[in-house]
Order: C-alpha cells, then structure tokens, then sequence
C-alpha cells in the first residue's frame, strides 16, 4: 500500500505459485517491440493463414535447448507469447504450440481484431480476456498493440467489468507480499489493488488477481496509457477504460493448445469483441467526455498564469 496525500494506493498481485525469474525480466526488459504504435501508420497487411504445430517439451530430454537453437530470439519471442509463458518457466511446459510461419510483426499473431468500429470515438481503450490469457489496445478503434497475459488464478480470480488505470510506479511493492516487486505497475482497481505489470508468465492464470506482463509489454503499457487526475485528493478525470471480460476453463486443456486443431479458434470477431463492449461505451464515452473537459480547463488556466505580466 502506498500513501500520497492523503489517498491511499493499493496494489496485491503476484502470488507465490510462480516467483519472478530476474533473468527472464532482464532479457524480457530488453526486447524491442515490433507492434505498430501510431493510428497515422498505414493499415496492416491482410492477416496470413496459420497453422500450429505441437512441440512436446515434458519427458524429452534437451527439448528445451533444442527449441532455443532451432528458433532464432525473435521467434522465440513469438513462441512464448502464443503459449503464454516465459522463457524461465518454458521447460516446465508440457507442451507448446509453434506457428509454421514466422512473421516480422508480432501483430500478425493477435487474436484480437485489427480495427473496431464501435471504437472509431474511444480515444483509448484495453481488453483483457480471461478466456484466452491475453489483451489489446486500441487507439480510435485501431488495434495498436496485443500480448499475452497471466491474470487471476482459480482462488484469486481478477475481477471481470469495466475498470480504468488509476496511479502507476515504475517499481512498487505489493500489499500481500513485501517480497513481491511489481515493476511498470498501472493500477486499475485502487481498492482492491489489481492492475497490470512485469511478472513472471508460467503458462497459466497463476496471479493474485492481477494481470501479468512481459516486462516490454508491461513497460509500453506504462507509457501508453493515461493516469487518473486528482484535484485536491479528489478523483477529477478517470484514466484509460479498462475492459475485463470472460473466464477461463480452469481445470480443461490450455485453450491456445486447440490452435493446433483449428488455427482460429480463439480469434475474436469484430461483433463478439463489440458486444463485451458494448453494455459499458456510454460510461466509457462520458469519462472521456469529462476528461477532455478537466484537460481543456487545466490548458486554460496555465495558458492564463503564462500570460499575466
């Protein structure tokens, strides 16, 4: 818990079933994104047909090492985001999904969506999908950025819903756990203490409520999205809306493990991300609509102290 003014700010995550890996946050910090990150970029290609392949790991001695030779970092960075796991905890899976085609971007291998249009008027907004362990932001309704995810285990489940991003750190401590350090934290729940940052990804919801990030994922993030506005220890603005949606079939196979059946099948359509979305626009359209107001107000007023003698 922190403390600043008089508000309190919570944060909890973590959880003891999968401790940080320091030298698979090191690796993952230094990563370079390939994802397109501005809405003047031209559109994406059309997507490619992929398929999946199965790649068993448990029982084969040296699989591991031979994935890391075979597969140069850029694929294996693609390889870990499509199983949702790290490099650290990539030996203890029992098996992975390997794509037959390699692209440049990254993007190509999102199951979210390239553009929504009940988005065109949301300045920015992330989705989260507890099914399939993975999230997206959007810019006016452009796909700009996706990644893997590890959210609530069966015990300590995220809350589902619309949320926004309230404080962030670079570097904090988590409230449940004095050992946990959560780095490139963003907030989106201050009671509770749940938000998104680094953490380790062992191939499943393994979180103590929070959303879990590869370090580069969880630092673009940081960036991207925006902080509440506080005037005099109030909240005045809300930050970036946050939508949370689904569950996750604990107990049965890892569903990207059916991509190896049917290459799509956890693809969101355009209509079933829209209508998770939908039931939480108009409250998504006034925050905005409110934050622009404090903005322009805040504009005001400095443009005012600039110009008096």
């Amino acid at each position: 818990m922190l403390a600043s003014a008089g508000m309190l700010f919570f944060s909890q995550c973590a959880g003891p079933d999968a401790a940080p890996d320091k030298k698979t946050a090191a690796k993952d910090t230094a990563a370079a994104q390939q994802q397109p990150a501005a809405k003047n970029e031209p559109p994406p290609p059309p997507p490619v047909t992929l398929a999946y392949t199965a790649y068993p790991i448990k029982g084969i001695k040296g699989a591991a090492a031979a994935l890391k030779k075979q597969y140069n970092k850029d694929q294996q960075r693609i390889i870990y985001a499509l199983n949702r796991v790290d490099e650290g905890h990539m030996p203890n899976q029992d098996t992975l999904i390997i794509p037959d085609t390699f692209m440049a971007d990254i993007a190509a291998y999102s199951p979210f969506p390239q553009s929504v249009s009940l988005l065109a008027d949301v300045d920015k907004i992330v989705v989260f999908s507890y099914a399939i362990q993975a999230f997206a932001a959007y810019e006016q309704g452009r796909q700009v950025y996706w990644g893997p995810t590890s959210m609530g285990s069966k015990i300590h489940k995220t809350p589902t819903g619309l949320f926004h991003t309230n404080w962030k750190a670079r570097e904090t401590i988590s409230t449940v756990d004095d050992e946990w350090k959560l780095k490139w934290n963003f907030n989106i729940e201050n009671r509770e203490g749940v938000g998104w940052h680094q953490y380790a990804l062992p191939g499943y919801p393994a979180s103590h409520s929070c959303l879990r990030m590869f370090a580069y994922d969880a630092e673009w993030m940081y960036s991207w999205a925006q902080q509440w506005i506080l005037q005099d220890n109030k909240l005045a603005a809300k930050g970036t809306p946050v939508v949370v949606f689904g569950a996750y079939p604990f107990g049965s196979r890892r569903p990207w493990r059916n991509q190896i059946e049917n290459a799509t099948v956890n693809n969101f359509s355009v209509e079933a991300l829209e209508k998770e979305i939908q039931p939480f626009l108009a409250d998504i359209k006034i925050g905005q609509e409110q934050r622009k107001t404090v903005e322009a107000g805040r504009a005001a007023a400095k443009a005012s102290q600039t110009a008096q003698p």
